[in-house]
């Protein structure tokens, strides 16, 4: 039986700032908490408490830049 190496590239598995958003979004929503006021909250200040761990939220709002992510979300609407 031969054993291949198999390449796995982290930068293709990596969610995009949008898409990790959209899971913390939902994971509010879920808890029945108002997401914006939420992340409005987290944004701000940034204390996690603001986001759930429910879904593992938390942590995934925890591994982006606050800075990066506000940036993102300003090119996003400007473009619109």
């Amino acid at each position: 039986m031969e054993k291949a190496t198999i390449m796995f590239d982290a930068f293709k598995t990596q969610k995009t700032y949008k898409e990790t958003l959209a899971e913390v979004y939902k994971a509010l929503e879920e808890k029945d908490y108002n997401p914006v006021d939420q992340l409005v909250g987290y944004l701000i200040s940034g204390d996690p408490s603001y986001i759930t761990s429910y879904n593992n939220a938390r942590t995934l709002i925890k591994g982006m830049d606050r800075d990066e992510l506000i940036a993102e979300m300003l090119k996003e609407y400007l473009q619109k």
